[in-house]
C-alpha cells in the first residue's frame, strides 16, 4: 500500500493540519520515529472539538453512532427541538444525503460489522495514553468508575444490551449494580432509581491534556503555527525533495515530505479532491460547567437522555446533544436549554443556573460509524479523522498507528478498516 512518500525513502519532514488531539498525537508519534513536524491550525491548540467535550476515555463505549434505535428516536429529532439528536428542518441536500446513508447503517448487522472494525483500536486506546504519559506528556488520566444512571429500571435494558454486544466483540466492560448510589454520587436526585458503575474506563480534562501534548511536541523541536488557515494541499511541482506543498492564508507555502489532514469536521474541504468520498457531517455537541455543593468525583452518564457529565476544574461539566448543522454555525442557546431541561430533575445539590464555559464543538461523524485514517489518492497526503464522538479516546492510538503507516509504508491491522478511499 503505497511507498513511504513520493521519493521512496521514509519521510524526514511532515506538516500536520489541525492541532486537536488527533493531529497532535500524530505529530508526537512521527517525532518518535525521527520525523520533523510542523503543525498548522486555523485557530490554535485544542480550538475545535478537543476543548469542551466530556473528556471520556471510554473505549468500552466507542461504538457506532447509527444503531437500530435511530428508527425510534430519529423522526422525533426533526419534529422536537429538545430531542437529544437534533436535525434542523431545512433544505440542505448534503445533509439529507448524509442522513439517508447514516440511516442505512442503522441495522443490527451493520452495527455489529462496524463494532468488529472498531474493537481492535478500542483495545489499544488506553495503552496509547499510558505511552504518552510515560514519555514526557505531563497530563494525567483519571480512573473511573463511571456512574450510569436511569430513572426507570426498564430504561437500562438497551444500554446493558449494547455493553454486552461490545463485550461480545472482544472488550471487557465491567458493569455492576450500585446499591447506595448517593453515597458515591451525592449529586443524583431520588428520581434516578437504577444506577450502575462501569469499570475499565478513564477520563481527562481535554483542553489541558491537549495543551500538554502540544507542549511536548514543541519541546521535542516541533513547530506549532496558529492562525494558519489552510486553503490547499498539493504535490510539490518543482523538483525539490519535498513531496507536498501546503498553502495557508497569510503564510509562505509550507513544504514537507508528507502531510496529514486532521481537521475534524472540516476535513471534506481539503480531502474531497484527494479521493476521500466518505461523507463527514458535523455532529455538534454542547457543554457547560456548573458548581456542585459537594465535589463531583466521578463521571456520570444518563444514556436515556444522552447526557455525559465529567468533573472539571472543581465544577461539573455537563455535555450532550448531537446536532447536525454546519460546523461553523453559531451556538444555539436552545440546545443548552434542552440539555438543562432533560437533566434538571435528575440532579440535586448543584446550581444549574450558574453556568460557565458554554461551548459548542463539531464532531466529525461518518455514515458508517468508522473513522477515515490513512493515505489518500495522492501519495504523501494522509487523513486522520471522522471519529465521531470518539476522537479524544482514539486520538493517541490513531496517531501512533498512522505514524507507523507513514514511516514504514505498511498499514497496521487496527486501522485497515478505516481506509479513507473505501
Amino acid at each position: 500500500m503505497g511507498s513511504h512518500n513520493v521519493t521512496g525513502r521514509p519521510p524526514r519532514t511532515a506538516v500536520i493540519v489541525g492541532a486537536g488531539m488527533v493531529g497532535l498525537a500524530t505529530a508526537w508519534h512521527l517525532q518518535e520515529r525521527g520525523v520533523d513536524v510542523t503543525v498548522l491550525d486555523r485557530t490554535g491548540v485544542a480550538a475545535g472539538s478537543s476543548w469542551g467535550n466530556a473528556g471520556w476515555l471510554t473505549p468500552g463505549m466507542a461504538m457506532p453512532l447509527s444503531d437500530p434505535s435511530l428508527w425510534t428516536y430519529g423522526p422525533k429529532a426533526i419534529l422536537d427541538p429538545t430531542a437529544p439528536l437534533h436535525i434542523p428542518a431545512r433544505l440542505d441536500p448534503t445533509l439529507w444525503s448524509f442522513l439517508a446513508r447514516f440511516a442505512g447503517h442503522a441495522t443490527h448487522s451493520a452495527w455489529r460489522k462496524a463494532m468488529a472494525a472498531l474493537t481492535p483500536i478500542d483495545r489499544v486506546a488506553l495503552a496509547a495514553f499510558d505511552e504518552l504519559g510515560a514519555h514526557g506528556v505531563t497530563a494525567t488520566t483519571n480512573e473511573g468508575p463511571f456512574i450510569v444512571g436511569f430513572e426507570r429500571e426498564k430504561e437500562s435494558a438497551g444500554f446493558i444490551h449494547e455493553i454486552h454486544e461490545v463485550e461480545r466483540a472482544g472488550q471487557e466492560v465491567p458493569l455492576e449494580r450500585l446499591a447506595n448510589p448517593r453515597t458515591m454520587v451525592p449529586q443524583l436526585s431520588e428520581k434516578v432509581s437504577t444506577v450502575f458503575t462501569m469499570g475499565g474506563q478513564r477520563f481527562i480534562e481535554p483542553g489541558p491534556y491537549v495543551e500538554a501534548l502540544a507542549k511536548a511536541v514543541e519541546e521535542r523541536g516541533g513547530t506549532i503555527v496558529s492562525k494558519a488557515s489552510v486553503t490547499a494541499v498539493n504535490k510539490a511541482t518543482q523538483s525539490t525533495d519535498a513531496g507536498v506543498t501546503v498553502h495557508a492564508d497569510g503564510h509562505d507555502p509550507f513544504e514537507a515530505d508528507v502531510v496529514v489532514l486532521a481537521t475534524g469536521a472540516w476535513l471534506p474541504k481539503l480531502a474531497k479532491s484527494l479521493g476521500v468520498r466518505t461523507m463527514i457531517q458535523a455532529g455538534r455537541g454542547y457543554s457547560f460547567s456548573v458548581p456542585t455543593d459537594e465535589p463531583a468525583r466521578y463521571p456520570i452518564y444518563f444514556p436515556a437522555r444522552r447526557v455525559a457529565c465529567t468533573p472539571y476544574q472543581g465544577r461539573l461539566r455537563i455535555a450532550g446533544t448531537m446536532e447536525f448543522r454546519r460546523p461553523d454555525e453559531a451556538l444555539q442557546p436552545r440546545r443548552i436549554d434542552a440539555i438543562l431541561a432533560s437533566v434538571r430533575d435528575l440532579f440535586t445539590g448543584m446550581d444549574l443556573d450558574d453556568r460557565q464555559d458554554e461551548w459548542v464543538g463539531s464532531r466529525p461523524v461518518t455514515p458508517d460509524g468508522l473513522p477515515v485514517i490513512g493515505e489518500t489518492r495522492t501519495p504523501g497526503i494522509y487523513v486522520a479523522g471522522g471519529h465521531g464522538m470518539w476522537g479524544i479516546v482514539l486520538g493517541p492510538a490513531t496517531g501512533k498507528l498512522l505514524a507507523e503507516q507513514i514511516v514504514t509504508g505498511r498499514v497496521p491491522d487496527e486501522i485497515r478498516p478505516f481506509n479513507p478511499l473505501r
